[in-house]
């Protein structure tokens, strides 16, 4: 585990090959299950992540986001197998879609440890964003280092279901 200023990093070996690992990430409608904060409810979008540049709506809850909200979230990184990454910005009160992300991400990176194991690496980062009202509103990191060691976990009981 890393951690400074603008970012959380955990790790965990899953007894499980990179592919199956990546499979589970880049499907949203599984996103729920190995969310370690409780904040991720389900998947407006099913459709599997394919490619950087692609977006996924997701429903949340938060009590500090005022209870139920929706996210839309921008895939920032996609290689195979590998890392998949995004970054979230919250929709409008009015419903309306968010132009772009607000500049935290979540990044997922898979590195083999034989044929069934992987090291997975979980990175929650807030380094890009430079409104200062946006970093005291939230309370950067809002997700505290055990839920995302709890996602790793999670990840690793969901894998193991298929």
């Amino acid at each position: 585990m890393t951690s400074n200023q603008t970012h959380v990093t955990v790790t965990r070996t899953i007894d499980a090959p990179a592919k199956d690992l990546f499979a589970l990430l880049t499907l949203p409608a599984r996103h729920p299950e190995f969310d370690g904060s409780g904040t991720v409810r389900s998947a407006e979008d099913t459709e599997r992540i394919d490619k950087s540049g692609e977006k996924f709506v997701m429903n949340m809850h938060r009590e500090a986001m005022g209870g139920d909200y929706r996210t839309h979230n921008f895939v920032t990184a996609y290689d195979e197998n590998k890392m998949i990454g995004w970054q979230p910005a919250p929709e409008g009160e009015d419903g309306s879609a968010p132009e772009g992300p607000l500049g935290w991400e979540w990044l997922y990176t898979l590195t083999p440890q034989g044929a069934d194991a992987t090291e997975v690496e979980l990175t929650y980062d807030w380094s890009r964003i430079t409104d200062q009202k946006l970093l005291q509103k939230v309370g950067f990191p809002a997700i505290p280092q055990e839920d995302l060691e709890q996602s790793l976990n999670l990840l690793a009981a969901a894998v193991t279901k298929g």
